[in-house]
């Protein structure tokens, strides 16, 4: 079962999934999967090989469904973990674990150096090198 939300925030209204129930039916926080400039629906198949898991994934701001309103084309990471920072929020479920690939891991650092409070586990999967 999955269900797909937008949620507004300052500049953008990102869109989600959630694969599974919330809250969790074994207790454990969800599993949020993010990329840059990869959408949602490039982590199909690697959400499907955790069919015991509650998985979370996004649009970033900007691409595939979330759309910016705020007029800009950067992609600044702290602007996008404050999006992330958003929809764990709207989640309401407490901390997740993150798996975070090439600029989403980017995004996972600065989310986790604002917010450390917001992800128990990352793996932060190949950053690119600035």
């Amino acid at each position: 079962m999955m269900t797909t939300h937008l949620l507004a925030t300052a500049g953008s209204d990102i869109a989600y999934d959630i694969h599974g129930p919330l809250p969790t039916t074994d207790g454990r926080p969800p599993l949020f999967m993010i990329g840059q400039p990869m959408q949602a629906s490039g982590f199909g198949t690697l959400a499907s090989h955790f069919p015991d898991r509650t998985v979370v994934t996004y649009d970033p701001r900007g691409l595939g469904r979330s759309t910016r309103t705020d007029g800009r084309v950067d992609n600044a990471p702290t602007v996008q973990a404050e999006d992330v920072h958003a929809v764990i929020e709207a989640l309401g479920v407490g901390p997740v674990e993150m798996f975070a690939s090439s600029g989403g891991a980017v995004t996972a650092l600065a989310l986790v150096a604002a917010y450390p409070n917001d992800v128990t586990t990352l793996v932060a999967h190949e950053p690119p090198l600035i």
